[in-house]
């Protein structure tokens, strides 16, 4: 037995009530979903900038004693005392002044002692004993290089 088709009843076309309805769920969704993204200029942040610091910063301050070949011994390139003098008395009294003047600034005191390839090891005694004498501690070393 057939079955009759209607001719119109076969074709049930474009359906757009299933359509507005997917449109509105999507819709619906971004909607929900924009008041939960939080906007950049809401975000707590700060930038990089200047800071301020409640204490002093501490800057080492460095002299430079130089011994030369031929004995001669110089503060900050200011020549003292001559090759003859054990004792230093002239340099000894700038170095006192130095470590009172750092002390009472509350910032360390770095004496750097800068020898010639051929300056005497005696010369280089002599200078750290007056640093003992001004009561610094602080002491490095450096040999000049010969150009």
């Amino acid at each position: 037995m057939r079955l009759r088709q209607n001719p119109n009843e076969g074709s049930v076309g474009f359906q757009i009530a299933p359509m507005i309805d997917v449109v509105f769920v999507i819709m619906l969704f971004f909607m929900v979903m924009a008041g939960a993204v939080q906007r950049e200029n809401e975000l707590k942040t700060s930038l990089p900038g200047s800071a301020e610091t409640s204490s002093g910063v501490d800057f080492v301050d460095e002299q430079i004693i130089a011994v030369s070949d031929t004995g001669e011994v110089a503060l900050n390139e200011e020549p003292f005392d001559g090759v003859g003098s054990q004792e230093l008395p002239q340099l000894t009294t700038p170095l006192r002044r130095l470590k009172q003047s750092s002390e009472a600034a509350k910032t360390p005191l770095a004496i750097t002692i800068a020898c010639e390839p051929r300056a005497r090891y005696g010369r280089a005694i002599d200078v750290l004993n007056a640093l003992a004498a001004a009561h610094i501690s602080n002491v490095t070393f450096t040999v000049n290089e010969e150009e």
